[in-house]
Formats: C-alpha cells, structure tokens, sequence
C-alpha cells in the first residue's frame, strides 16, 4: 500500500513558448488532521478562479496551511488516506469533531451533534467533490443509506451531509478533486 507523499508533476511553458515539466516531486504540503485517528492529507494542488487561468510558468497558488473546501470560485485536488477508524472515532465528541474540522479551516462543516450521529466525522460543504477511490475502500455515510466504496469506484459528492467510515484494518486512499458551488434555494 502506497503511504507517504504523493509525487505531483506539474507542466508550463519556457520562453519560447514550449511544453516543459516545471516540477516533479512530492507534494509541498502534506500534513496528519486530526491527531493520529485522522486522516493524512496530501495537497495537490488549488486554483482560484474558473475558468483557471493558463500562464507560462506561474505554480500554483500560496495557502497557509490546510483547508477543506477550495477557493472561492476555485478547484482543490487532494489525496486522503483514510485510516481504519478504531475504537477512538467513536468516543469523539462534537467539540472534538468541530476542533478536528477547524484545523482544515471549516470548523461550521462538522455536523456531528453526539450519539445519534451516524459518524463523528459527517461534514457538508457548499462544493461538488470528485472522489476517486485509489486504494482499499470506504464506507459513504449518508443521512439515509450508505455504500461501501471500492478502489476504481468514482463518488460525485453535491453538497450533502456525509461522513466516511474505514471498517477495514487497511488505510483508504482516494483522490479527491472539490469545486466550489453555490446551494440552490431551499438547500443552504
């Protein structure tokens, strides 16, 4: 099972207007959310508007630190390797579920509200998320239903309530690429 750092490659152009590869190397920020029951977070890559603007050689970007959801108008891609979730998930509190949720920036995600919670870690943004299983598999959570979700499986994620549970004794690694959205009326 693939675990450390993701290796990221990104292309732009020279001078002379040709396609060169501009970086190759693991990704810059990579960091463990969460204590060690959480999930490592790989950062990919962001942009900030859409369409993205395409320029000779500018890199992605600066964020201080992790956050969940992209920029506003913008695109995030991200792996996450989701650890089994043990005996200590299911003790978490809302308060420790909140402070889990604002170390990425989105403390106001985490709907866990104590025991009849379906998963401590159940969230909601205001983006349409791409989830590309890569490795294991992960139970999707839902406020009705669930489904396991297997390496090839692709999940379209539009801005419900949901959590991720890892039932297996294997790390999950999916890909995930976030667009920002905007709730319809009567959904926000």
């Amino acid at each position: 099972m693939a675990l450390g750092p993701t290796r990221r490659i990104v292309t732009g152009h020279n001078t002379d207007g040709k396609a060169i590869i501009q970086e190759d190397g693991p990704v810059p920020r990579y960091q463990r959310i969460g204590g060690d029951i959480g999930p490592m977070f790989h950062e990919v890559w962001n942009t900030r508007a859409t369409p993205a603007p395409i320029d000779a050689d500018s890199g992605e970007p600066h964020e201080e630190g992790i956050q969940l959801a992209p920029p506003r108008n913008g695109t995030r891609i991200r792996v996450l390797d989701i650890p089994p979730d043990g005996d200590k998930l299911k003790d978490l509190t809302p308060e420790q579920a909140r402070a889990h949720f604002a170390e990425i920036g989105a403390a106001d995600a985490s709907s866990h509200s104590g025991s009849e919670t379906k998963h401590a870690h159940m969230h909601r943004t205001e983006t349409i998320d791409y989830g590309i299983v890569l490795e294991g598999e992960v139970v999707l959570i839902m406020d009705e239903g669930e489904t396991t979700v297997r390496a090839g499986d692709i999940v379209i994620q539009r801005g419900t309530n949901h959590g991720w549970a890892n039932r297996t004794n294997e790390n999950c690694r999916i890909a995930f690429i976030l667009i920002d959205g905007q709730f319809a009326d009567g959904l926000a």
